[in-house]
C-alpha cells in the first residue's frame, strides 16, 4: 500500500493504489469530495485542464493522481511530470476508487493536491512586475462558489493584479479554492494573488493609506443628497484601484458604499433591475482593461 512521503521533496513511484483506506486517497477525498484543505494546507484540483494549470502555476504540488483510464492524459501533462527534478509523487489508482474521491459526476481520472500561493496586503498593493498599477477585485459576501470562481476568472482575464475575499455584514464569501470555485475560475485562482478573510472596514482603511482608490459597485438609487453613482467610463481605471463586488442579492452594505471613494452603477435598459454579480464584474473589469490598453488584438486588426 502506498503512503504519503514525509517530505515533499521525496518522489515516490508506487504501484496501483488498491485500498480506499490508503492515506493518499484519504487526502484526495478530503480535498476533492470534502472540499477541505489537507493538514498540509493543500487543496484539490480535478481534471486534465485544472491539473495542468496547477502544474503551470508555480504553486507547490504535493501529489498528482491518475486513475487507470486517466493515464490517457499523461501525454498532455508529460512536460511537467517527466522530469528528474520534480519533487512530488505521481500516483495511480483504479477507476472505481478514483470515482469515490472525485467531486465531479464523470471524472476525467486525473487530480492534484496543490498548495495555493500565499499573499500579504503588501503583496496585493504592489504594481505588477510589468509596472501596471494595482487593479484589485474585492469579493465582499459573494456566497456562490461558482460566482466567486467566475469573478476571479473574469478579473484575471481583464488584467486584475490581485483579489481579496471578505465578509459583508452577515454574509461570508465562498472560499476561492473550493472544488466548484476552482472549476469556475478555470485555474485563475491559482495564478492570481488572493488575500482571504479580510474585514471590510479595516481593508478600506488600509487601501486609503496605501493610495488605492476604492470603488463600490451598486445597484441602488441614491438617497436624499447622495451623489449619483458614476458610470464605468467616468472612472480613471489606470489609477491604483480596488473594485468592491457585493453579495448576489443584497449587494454591499450601505455603510461600506458610503466609505468607498466612489460608487459605480452600470447603466441598463429600462425594466432591467440589476445584473448577476459575476456579469457586473465582467462589464466593469472590461472597461478597466480597455482603459489600460491590455486587451489583446487579433492579428488582422
Amino acid at each position: 500500500m502506498a503512503t504519503p512521503s514525509k517530505s515533499p521533496r521525496t518522489r515516490a513511484t508506487p504501484g496501483v493504489i488498491s485500498s480506499r483506506d490508503n492515506r493518499w486517497l484519504k487526502e484526495f477525498r478530503m480535498a476533492l469530495r470534502g472540499g477541505l484543505p489537507t493538514e498540509s494546507g493543500c487543496v484539490g484540483v480535478e481534471g486534465a485542464r485544472l491539473t495542468e494549470e496547477a502544474l503551470r502555476s508555480g504553486c507547490r504540488i504535493e501529489a498528482v493522481l491518475f486513475s487507470e483510464s486517466g493515464q490517457r492524459h499523461h501525454a498532455r501533462l508529460a512536460p511537467y511530470l517527466d522530469r528528474e527534478e520534480i519533487a512530488f509523487p505521481v500516483l495511480r489508482t483504479t477507476d472505481t476508487l478514483f470515482e469515490g474521491i472525485a467531486d465531479t459526476e464523470h471524472p476525467q481520472g486525473v487530480a492534484a493536491l496543490v498548495e495555493p500561493r500565499k499573499a500579504s496586503f503588501d503583496d496585493i498593493v504592489r504594481p505588477s512586475p510589468s509596472g501596471t498599477s494595482p487593479l484589485i477585485a474585492v469579493l465582499a459576501g459573494v456566497q456562490d462558489p461558482g460566482n466567486v470562481g467566475t469573478i476571479l476568472r473574469t478579473a484575471s482575464a481583464f488584467g486584475a493584479t490581485a483579489a481579496v475575499t471578505a465578509a459583508s455584514g452577515q454574509s461570508g464569501t465562498a472560499g476561492p479554492y473550493s472544488p466548484k470555485a476552482l472549476r469556475a475560475s478555470a485555474g485563475a485562482a491559482l495564478h492570481l494573488p488572493i488575500l482571504p478573510g479580510m474585514a471590510l472596514p479595516i481593508l478600506l482603511a488600509q487601501f486609503r493609506v496605501a493610495g488605492i482608490r476604492t470603488l463600490a459597485s451598486t445597484g441602488r438609487e441614491p438617497h436624499g443628497d447622495e451623489p449619483a453613482p458614476l458610470a464605468p467610463w467616468e472612472i480613471d481605471w489606470c489609477d491604483p484601484v480596488a473594485l468592491l463586488i457585493g453579495n448576489e442579492g443584497a449587494g454591499l452594505p450601505e455603510e461600506i458604499e458610503r466609505s468607498a471613494d466612489a460608487r459605480l452603477r452600470i447603466p441598463m435598459a429600462t425594466g432591467v433591475e440589476s445584473l448577476n454579480a459575476a456579469a457586473a464584474a465582467a462589464v466593469l473589469f472590461y472597461e478597466a482593461a480597455r482603459q489600460r490598453n491590455i486587451l489583446s488584438k487579433s492579428p488582422d486588426a
